[in-house]
């Protein structure tokens, strides 16, 4: 689920989470990530719940999931691959941005 989730630090036009996002309520939205956006790793288009996810979800909540480990699974995955699927969603992706151990080209 951490791999799932930390697909969503790769987002662009991050939101920036409030003052008010409690740990808590982050681990919640990156569950969700995860579990609306895991048949993607299982090559399947993303479902509508997912590509709302993508748009929502809080990058400050991920980021500190993205271990070199889950960085190297991101990266055999295909990170361009994925890169595409997010921009289907509606959501561009910067470029030169960092999130943990993974940085967008």
């Amino acid at each position: 689920m951490l791999v799932v989730a930390a697909l969503v630090c790769i987002w662009g036009n991050i939101h920036t989470a409030s003052a008010d996002m409690s740990p808590t309520e982050c681990k919640v939205e990156t569950k969700l990530a995860g579990n609306a956006c895991l048949a993607v790793l299982y090559g399947k288009s993303p479902s509508a719940d997912c590509c709302q996810r993508v748009r929502v979800t809080h990058v400050e909540c991920v980021c500190p999931y993205v271990s070199p480990k889950v960085a190297s699974i991101i990266r055999a995955y295909g990170l361009n691959k994925l890169i595409k699927i997010i921009e289907g969603c509606g959501r561009a992706v910067p470029h030169n941005v960092k999130c943990g151990s993974i940085t967008i080209p």
